[in-house]
């Protein structure tokens, strides 16, 4: 009834629906209150359901759970029972994802109008899907005036897919429908699921007051009309592909907002102002037009770009935009914009840039007066300190740091023993004191662990027929460290693998100052590392390591065939190594598709030397698919593929690709595109 407080016990509530209908009033609305706020845990398959009017919702804490399809917390109940005047207070959702990377699901829906999610903190989300996400799917929930304000948005690593966003406004089929959601005082920290962090498609909302800390993302005006971003900080303190703003679609509105050391470029760059495709659709890229851009600071950004994404689809430049009264202060890059098209529709006016600028500029800018740039950057420690303290539950760590390691020390000189010390549950540092070790099974690695020989000879791995000697699986670390290894007796497709089954969570891999010998020799073998489809490595170094006489190949990451974006690994840097008489195909990677949600994998190759290195067919050496940044540095190949294809670049949408300083002797050719830069001396 109207005025009723409900207490929900503290202690752990597993493998629950908890479905609230009810009918409050404004004056007396029905709550239902944690007995201790934080006390009430969540755990398992477990969701919630609201459904009624003046509705509270106050003080839980969903981990160590999921709840597969459906959402965590949903503004409605079943189908039918839309929530009105709802609220949601107070409350944490922290990891409670679904236990697959690809199993998708949001964890807050709204349906419904009028209703409010505000102090509540939501952390480490994993799997696909939105985090938040406002539905307008019938009249009932459009032109909703929601409020999602106060709450903190922590730690999300890229999904390498599309549908890593923090919050989405309607969805692409819905666009053309005013929402009006307001997104305010809320604080984004290190959320990095994809290029759009928010992302609105839908007319009419307002995202304002918020401050984005190092996310590798924009707040993205996809679809709809009349949207106001304004009063936010981007605080990309020089984290690469920190972004603030990308503009599509009519009379958006951009204004005093401060972009602070914003990294990013392309679509992530701090201002983005896209072209749009003639007689478009809705839900593709409607030309920019009657656009604001004012009152905005932009200090130590990169570029900001005008006509972004133009091709041979995108060839409407934005028109009747007015760019004024902006304050530009860069003294890293030689130009403050760049443009990819006619910029005859954009009008500029009484913007300032600081003297150091380099760049020839149109009418509407004035060097000089760096004093307003500087005043708007010394509000930032205290706008900080304030957005964060007002933001979140009030009982719970923000974005909590990770203890150091306590790495326990195991001498292995047998199976048994390195069976058994793999086999604990803490983190492992193993010392190699054996000479030989014979398995029947692959070493599954499921936590940290770091390995290295420590006899002054080779350490020799025999194997009958399994898949992998390693097998890294979800939140698996492994390190092979001053590993010296002659892998002649081992009959394995490859000498480390990752998991088939795609966890939520990413593993990461590090090979350094280590020897590889004979892989592939007796028994045929792919490649010394594979990556199967959809597992993804937030890193993958190899550095400063001898691999000789390989039947195999070194890298290879070719599985993810979906052409949606997908792609392996975050980051990979292969430097410093020797590479000899390596027949096989020393490095493949693969993403496929025109998605432009992801902006990975990111290669380093640099400082190596290859000899005698060939591939076992007429394919190139290495070959890179829809890699979308890459540097190829300093590397010397002698008597690789000759006569063939040595590097090959292929790309769908654009792509950084820089050559630099290689020497090639009597090795293969490049086959290059239009988005590789050689830098040669």
């Amino acid at each position: 009834m109207p005025g009723d407080i409900i207490l929900l016990k503290n202690g752990t509530w597993n493998n629950v629906l908890l479905r609230l209908n009810a009918k409050g009033t404004e004056s007396a609305p029905v709550s239902f209150r944690a007995e201790t706020a934080g006390k009430v845990i969540i755990t398992g398959q477990s969701r919630l359901e609201i459904g009624g009017s003046y509705i509270v919702v106050e003080g839980l804490l969903f981990t160590n759970g999921f709840a597969g399809k459906q959402p965590v917390i949903t503004y409605r109940s079943g189908k039918d029972q839309l929530a009105s005047h709802c609220r949601v207070t107070n409350t944490v959702i922290d990891g409670f994802n679904n236990p697959g990377r690809m199993e998708e699901n949001n964890w807050i829906t709204f349906y419904g109008k009028n209703n409010r999610l505000d102090h509540c903190s939501f952390q480490n989300k994993l799997n696909l899907g939105v985090l938040l996400a406002v539905i307008l799917d019938d009249e009932r929930s459009r032109e909703n005036q929601h409020s999602i304000d106060h709450n903190y948005f922590g730690y999300r690593i890229p999904l390498a897919s599309n549908g890593g966003e923090m919050i989405r406004v309607g969805v692409s089929q819905h666009c053309e429908f005013n929402s009006n959601t307001k997104i305010t005082a809320n604080f984004f920290e290190q959320c990095d699921g994809e290029t759009e962090i928010v992302s609105i498609k839908s007319g009419s909302n307002e995202v304002t007051n918020n401050l984005f800390r190092e996310c590798q993302g924009s707040v993205v005006l996809r679809h709809g009309n009349y949207n106001i971003v304004s009063g936010n900080y981007f605080l990309g303190n020089n984290k690469p592909g920190s972004g603030g703003v990308r503009v599509i679609n009519k009379g958006q509105q951009v204004l005093n907002n401060v972009f602070y050391q914003c990294r990013g470029t392309d679509f992530r760059s701090p201002l983005a102002v896209m072209n749009g495709i003639p007689n478009s659709p809705a839900h593709r890229y409607v030309q920019v037009t009657d656009a604001v851009i004012s009152g905005n600071t932009f200090f130590e950004c990169t570029p900001t770009t005008f006509c972004e994404g133009s091709d041979a689809e995108r060839t409407l430049p934005p028109d009747q935009v007015t760019v004024s009264n902006n304050n530009f202060y860069n003294t890293r890059d030689s130009i403050i914009y760049k443009s990819y098209d006619r910029m005859d529709g954009i009008i500029f006016s009484n913007n300032l840039v600081n003297l150091k600028s380099r760049q020839q500029l149109p009418g509407g800018f004035t060097k000089g007066n760096e004093a307003p740039a500087k005043k708007a950057i010394s509000m930032i420690t205290q706008v900080e300190k304030k957005t964060r303290l007002a933001s979140g539950a009030s009982w719970y760590i923000k974005n909590k740091s990770k203890p150091a390691i306590s790495w326990k020390r195991v001498n292995c000189p047998d199976l048994l023993s390195l069976t058994k010390a793999l086999a604990s549950n803490e983190p492992v540092d193993i010392g190699l004191t054996g000479k030989e070790y014979k398995t029947n099974q692959p070493f599954l690695i499921t936590k940290q662990v770091r390995i290295s020989s420590m006899g002054n000879g080779f350490t020799v791995f025999n194997s009958t027929p399994i898949e992998s000697l390693f097998i890294v699986e979800g939140k698996g670390q492994l390190q092979l460290d001053k590993l010296r290894l002659d892998a002649s007796g081992l009959q394995v497709s490859s000498f480390i693998s990752s998991s088939k089954q795609a966890p939520s969570s990413h593993f990461t891999l590090q090979i350094t100052n280590s020897q590889v010998k004979n892989l592939g020799k007796q028994f045929p073998a792919t490649s010394l590392i594979f990556v199967n489809k959809s597992m993804v490595a937030d890193s993958l170094i190899i550095r400063n390591c001898t691999f000789s006489d390989f039947n195999a190949g070194l890298l290879y990451m070719s599985e993810e065939k979906d052409n949606k974006g997908y792609y392996n690994a975050e980051k990979i840097v292969i430097s410093n190594n020797s590479i000899t008489n390596m027949q096989g195909l020393l490095i493949t990677i693969y993403r496929g598709g025109n998605d432009e949600s992801t902006m990975g994998p990111d290669l380093t190759f640099s400082n190596n030397r290859i000899k005698n290195s060939n591939s076992d067919s007429s394919t190139p050496l290495i070959s890179l698919y829809g890699v979308q940044k890459s540097l190829l540095e300093k590397n010397q190949f002698s008597n690789c593929n000759p006569d063939m294809i040595l590097v090959n670049y292929q790309d769908v949408v654009r792509a950084l690709h820089r050559l630099k300083n290689n020497q090639f002797i009597n090795s293969g050719s490049m086959r290059k595109n239009e988005f590789v830069r050689e830098e040669n001396k």
